[in-house]
């Protein structure tokens, strides 16, 4: 009985947590607090989720997965967060409607612009 409660208790914790992160990725302007948000919440859910799956298996050997397969999740997970963080992209600006310039005409006096196929 306690220990359902406690089952029951783990996974609903650990599904708020998913949530919190999804609210974190839709709520954060720029990607690398959306990785933060996302990242933090999602490992903490995930690791909640599988304590409570595991102590509801009650087997020492799908716990050891279940714990195995949080591991490479936390790996993954900070991969692929440090790969996005680094790349191009998370080091230009973000460009909102609001910023961008509005559209100008050519200018007459321009000289026409190179169009030949090579």
């Amino acid at each position: 009985m306690i220990r359902d409660i406690v089952v029951i208790a783990l996974i609903v914790t650990g599904c708020l947590f998913f949530i919190a992160g999804t609210v974190g990725i839709i709520r954060f302007g720029d990607l690398n607090t959306r990785l933060h948000a996302l990242a933090k919440a999602d490992n903490l859910g995930l690791g909640l989720v599988l304590a409570g799956a595991a102590l509801h298996a009650g087997s020492l050997a799908v716990a050891g997965k279940l714990v195995l397969i949080w591991v490479v999740a936390l790996v993954s997970s900070a991969t692929a967060g440090h790969l996005l963080a680094t790349s191009p992209a998370a080091s230009s600006p973000a460009v909102s409607d609001a910023d961008a310039a509005p559209p100008t005409e050519p200018d007459p006096d321009a000289p026409p612009a190179d169009r030949t196929i090579r």
